[in-house]
């Protein structure tokens, strides 16, 4: 009786969170982070794109999460950060129609390429969209030398277990790059700007940094964002 009744304890607790079990994340969760830039005269067209991307995106079979940001300070820069169920999800998500229809109307629209980067999870968070109109979020991309990429996962891993337990974070994942595993996304979001600053001065966030920086092949590059939908 033990045995059987473990799976369906398993499933209420699930379904208590609020996150149906299909919908759940698993190791095969396909994460995608992708950067746009568009003419700085342009944003006001691409906006309203981005939002119907989002909301077919939505709809399809196979999405988690689907969150559109603006950047704080060049208004112009967008990014997405996708979550689906698996790789075969984002992959029929790529080639569906309404994507091709987005990615032809935003092209007139670009300054630079469109930059998307498929990644796999290392530490994840909660599955559903947690940021309100407050809310922060900070994406940042970390690039760690090739013979130090182990080390550079256990610290990321480490980074994460701490923030994750600080009072005002709301989400705090670190993803890894499927075609350079040595480059990794941190995608955290916090309740305001004054949380994540708070964040930036623990010493486990002030230590992670210090170690990072022997091993970094480039500059810890963290953008600011505020969801538009």
């Amino acid at each position: 009786m033990a045995s059987k009744l473990g799976p369906l304890l398993a499933m209420a607790g699930t379904f208590a969170l609020g996150v149906p079990l299909a919908q759940a994340q698993s190791a095969q969760t396909a994460y995608v982070v992708t950067y746009i830039e568009v003419e700085p005269d342009a944003q006001s067209q691409a906006a309203p794109l981005l939002r119907q991307l989002a909301d077919a995106s939505r709809r399809e079979s196979g999405n988690l999460r689907f969150e559109v940001l603006q950047r704080t300070d060049r208004r112009h820069h967008f990014a997405i950060l996708e979550a689906w169920r698996d790789q075969k999800s984002a992959e029929t998500h790529a080639s569906a129609p309404t994507t091709k229809q987005f990615r032809e109307r935003l092209q007139p629209l670009l300054a630079a390429p469109y930059d998307e980067r498929p990644h796999t999870g290392l530490a994840v968070g909660p599955i559903e969209s947690v940021g309100g109109r407050r809310a922060i979020y900070a994406v940042t991309h970390v690039d760690i030398i090739p013979p130090k990429k182990d080390d550079g996962i256990a610290d990321l891993k480490t980074l994460a277990a701490a923030a994750s337990k600080e009072p005002n974070v709301l989400r705090y994942e670190v993803l890894q790059q499927n075609s350079r595993p040595n480059h990794f996304t941190v995608a955290e979001i916090w309740k305001n700007r004054a949380a994540l600053d708070a964040h930036l001065i623990t010493a486990s966030t002030k230590a992670f940094r210090d170690k990072l920086l022997p091993m970094s092949g480039s500059l810890y590059d963290e953008r600011l964002y505020r969801r538009i939908e």
